[in-house]
This record gives C-alpha cells, structure tokens and sequence, in this order.
C-alpha cells in the first residue's frame, strides 16, 4: 500500500491489508446479517410468540434500523470523544445484550426491544469502521480500501438468509440469534487483541451538545443537503418494505418454500452488480445523469409490474416478478451510494456529524414508511409495489429539489 496516501500524521496500518479488509467487513456486515438472516424466521416467531398479524411481525425487521438511526447520533460523536476502539466494543457488547434480550423473547414486545437495543449496538461497528479506516487512509488509498471491503459485504446480503434457514432446520430461530452473539464476540475480541487505536488522544473532541447542536443546524438548514437526505429516506423506505414482506411474498404468496434465500439472494445480487457497476461509471457520466437514470429505472420497473400485477389479480407471474424486480432493484443500487454522496458534498465543515445526521434522518424516514405499507398487507405484493412507485415518485421531486443547487462533481 503507498503509505503517501495516507495523513502524514496517520498512525501506520498495524495489520496487513487482507487481515484489515476481513475484519472491517465483518464489522460492516453484521448490520445485514442481523436483517436477512432474520427472515425466514419471521412465521416461526410469530406463531412462538402468539403474533397473528403479520404487520406486526414486520416490526422485527424495522425496529434493528429504527435503533441504529438512534444510535448512529450517538456513536458517531462518541467515538470522536473517546476513542474509535472503545466505541466500537460498547456497541458490540450492547449488540450482543440485544440478541440476549431477543433470544429470550417470549412476547413480541420483549422481542421489539431487544432488536431496539440490538440496532443501536450495531450502529458503532457500522458507522465508527468508516471512521477509524479514514483515519489510517485517504484519498485512493481509502476508495481502494472500502472497495475490497463492499466486495466482501455484498456476499452477507445474498448468503444470510440461507444461513438462517439452514440454523433454523436443525436449531430453531431462537439459535439465529446465538450466531449472532458468536460471531460479534469474535469480531470483538479480534478486533480488540489486533487492531490498534487510530484516534490520538490529541485529536479527540469531548462531546459537546452544543457542537452536536450547531451541527444538526448546519445540516438541516442546507437545502441540497436535506431534499437528498429525503429521497434516500423514500428509497429506503421503499426498500425496507421489500426486506420486511419479502419472507410473506416469497413463501406465502409464491410457495417458493425452502427456495426463499436463492430468490432473495438473485434479487441481490442486482444491487450488488449495480455497486460495481456505478464505480466503474460515476466518474464519466457524474452522480446527477446516474441518478436520474437509476430512480428512472426504479419508477419504470415496478409501475409496470404493478399495472402487470393488477391485469393478473393481484399476483404477477413469478418470472415477471422476479425479472422486473431485479431491474428496480439495480435502480436501488445505484442510488444509494450517489444519493448519499450528493448530500454530504455541500456539507465538508461537518462531515463526521453530517455523515451520522444523514444516516439518521433517512433511517428515520424509512421506518415509518415501511410500517405503514405493512398495514395494507394483503397476501399480493400490490401494496409493494405502489409504495414502491409512490416513494420512487416522491424522491424524484426530492431529488429535481436537490438538483437546483447542486454541483455535480
């Protein structure tokens, strides 16, 4: 690795880069694993737990991103405040009381809030990673880096429900979360043992409301920042309803049954492709063209798989399904990266925070999005499928907002 890409004053990589990329993707990776894994456990929970309406099952998925919008305000300071490895082993520790909590669940409730406490542990190794490889990185060397660490990511989405229908055969969902608890425990512990501080005790910020106050007022008052921050919201939304109902569509609507994570995994594999795709475009065509493009795509797919889905009852045929949802989804990949990069550009004074608030506020919009669509759940994927249109239709204007002061780069 060129050691000029680094800050001159950048404390040296301790660890070599194959043994560097394999821990800060499993850092990143749990926060998926924790979702996808879930999902074909979503019916054996509810009929455990004595849950009839499947809305409210949904809310296993939605409240782990519901406590990691929380705790992305919380860490992103506190790790400028303390340290980066003693944020990250709180939050993993705090992930780890969650699972507990969730094993143990015997009612939904207890259920909602250990995922709660679950989220807002996980928060710290998904948000303080980006930190902590930024202080030993920049520039190339840092693009190049994250690079290695997306191609590792990507695989959790496409393998973990998988992983949990296979623990789920032999174990019962509650051991689901017992990997959970392992794996973080690994995490932690190597992470403890081999990697370094990379945050100076002379670089460090006490925690101040009033800079995290000031800060907040920066970001919420900068137009560009805000109308992209709201469309990733709608796209999130829209995708979080996909990952809480496509467990009931897959297997209920389609009686895929154990076929469930190969289906799933096709479908992200085209948000995987359309990552490696947008790095290899985004510098010549620019993130602007790209989004259009992307959210374009997204609308055009499922508007006609809705049309398609009303002219058959309310059910497409699966190869439509799947086809057309694989089209949207690329749309989905290539807008996240570029949506979020679209409203940190005007942000450079406050990036760590802005970074955390960005996150926060699209989390939080996506929360509520997706419950609601979940209380129009009727067996068919038609309540999707509108919100997909509808939401892709809102962060459309959010996004031709944004566009009238951005400058593309």
């Amino acid at each position: 690795m060129n050691t000029s890409a680094r800050p001159a004053d950048a404390p040296k990589p301790a660890l070599r880069l194959p043994e560097f990329v394999a821990l800060m993707a499993l850092m990143v990776a749990q926060l998926a694993l924790s979702v996808d894994a879930m999902l074909p456990a979503l019916p054996d929970i509810a009929s455990d737990l004595g849950v009839t309406d499947l809305a409210r099952t949904q809310m296993i998925i939605s409240f782990l991103i519901l406590g990691m919008a929380i705790g992305q305000l919380f860490y992103g300071p506190l790790s400028d405040a303390i340290g980066r490895k003693p944020a990250i082993l709180s939050g993993l520790a705090c992930f780890v009381l969650g699972a507990v909590i969730s094993m143990q669940a015997e009612t939904l409730t207890v259920m909602l809030i250990g995922r709660l406490i679950q989220g807002f542990g996980v928060s710290a190794p998904r948000i303080v990673s980006v930190a902590l490889i930024r202080d030993q990185y920049i520039g190339r060397a840092m693009a190049q880096v994250m690079s290695f660490i997306m191609m590792v990511f990507i695989l959790v989405p496409m393998l973990a429900p998988a992983v949990g229908q296979l623990i789920l055969r032999f174990a019962g969902w509650r051991a689901i979360f017992g990997i959970f608890i392992g794996l973080a425990i690994i995490v932690g512990v190597w992470f403890g043992v081999r990697q370094p501080e990379t945050l100076t005790r002379s670089k460090r910020h006490p925690f101040s409301w009033i800079r995290l106050w000031s800060s907040t007022v920066v970001v919420v008052t900068t137009p560009t920042a805000m109308w992209f921050t709201a469309a990733t919201g709608f796209i999130m939304g829209a995708f979080l309803t996909y990952l809480s109902t496509s467990q009931a569509i897959f297997q209920d609507v389609y009686g895929v049954g154990d076929r469930f994570p190969l289906y799933f995994a096709l479908l992200a594999s085209a948000i995987g492709l359309a990552s490696f795709t947008n790095s290899r475009l985004v510098m010549r065509f620019g993130t602007r063209r790209i989004t259009y493009v992307a959210v374009s795509t997204f609308i055009t797919a499922f508007a006609v798989l809705l049309l398609l889905a009303l002219a058959q009852g309310g059910t497409p045929a699966f190869g439509l399904f799947m086809g057309l949802g694989a089209v949207g989804f690329f749309g989905v990949g290539l807008l996240f990266g570029n949506l979020n990069a679209m409203a940190m550009q005007p942000l450079g004074q406050v990036a760590g925070l802005g970074a955390a608030l960005v996150g926060s506020i699209g989390n939080f919009m996506a929360v509520p999005l997706s419950l609601l669509v979940g209380q129009f759940y009727n067996a068919t994927p038609v309540p999707m499928l509108v919100a997909f249109v509808v939401y892709g239709g809102l962060a459309l204007a959010c996004m031709r907002q944004g566009m009238a002061t951005h400058v593309d780069e």
